[in-house]
């Protein structure tokens, strides 16, 4: 027996809205009470690319074949080293790229338990299972989050530690102000938010001496989590990691 609250309501949105699918748009069989079991089909799923090899082993790009190891890698070169290593659970490449807007600019927050457990999947090294990290999300701007509703980064933190049983820690904010990222040339996004992140007075304590896990939505140059982290680092963070849903490719 179905003992879900009012089962007929899911039931009568699919007939006259049919689900779709976040990534392709196909429409989805009607499964009777809603959330992210149909948001996505399984088709996308299985198309989410992972970095492929040979990879940085600090940020996981892509190296190229017959590079030297020792090599420095020029897309994490000049990253502060507080910010020790970064993984992504795939490409930002569709159909990630559509999920990833769905989630972002599309108002779906639902998303974030389907783009969440492919994260799960990631292995940080230092810090092994989630179940034992500090999780800590990227926040938005006030006026980013006025808009959207919601904080994407928290969205993807929260479904995180539900189903591993991490501890979440909000204790960064950001400043008014600043740019979109989107547009910008890595200079420019590192300049964007230079110093745009501070910690919580009532939860700095919390991050002394702990090896931090920061949660994004994406990855594109570390400009934003290079901050974030420099942040937790003089709070007195002893390392940060980043863990995101997608990277974009170099260049």
């Amino acid at each position: 027996m179905d003992r879900s609250p009012l089962p007929w309501v899911g039931r009568v949105l699919d007939l006259f809205l049919p689900p779709a699918c976040a990534g392709c748009g196909v429409h989805l069989p009607a499964s009777g009470g809603g959330g992210i079991v149909r948001r996505i089909c399984p088709h996308c799923l299985t198309r989410l690319a992972e970095p492929p090899h040979p990879r940085c082993p600090r940020c996981h790009a892509p190296r190229g074949t017959g590079l030297p190891e020792e090599r420095p890698c020029p897309h994490c070169q000049d990253w502060p080293p507080i910010l020790r290593c970064a993984r992504a659970a795939t490409l930002l490449i569709d159909p990630a790229e559509a999920l990833v807007h769905a989630l972002k600019y599309g108002g779906w927050p639902e998303l974030g338990g389907a783009l969440a457990a492919r994260m799960c999947r990631v292995e940080i090294p230092g810090i092994g299972d989630l179940a034992g990290a500090c999780l800590v999300p990227v926040p938005t701007t006030p006026g980013r989050l006025r808009d959207r509703g919601y904080n994407q980064a928290l969205v993807l933190a929260e479904a995180l530690a539900a189903r591993t049983g991490a501890e979440l820690l909000e204790v960064l904010s950001r400043k008014a102000g600043g740019e979109s990222q989107v547009a910008l040339h890595p200079d420019e996004r590192r300049t964007n938010v230079m110093g745009a992140f501070q910690l919580r007075d009532s939860l700095a304590e919390r991050i002394q001496g702990r090896h931090l896990v920061l949660v994004d939505d994406v990855l594109t140059t570390g400009a934003t989590a290079s901050a974030a982290a420099e942040a937790l680092g003089a709070g007195g963070a002893c390392s940060v990691a980043l863990l995101t849903f997608a990277r974009a490719l170099p260049g």
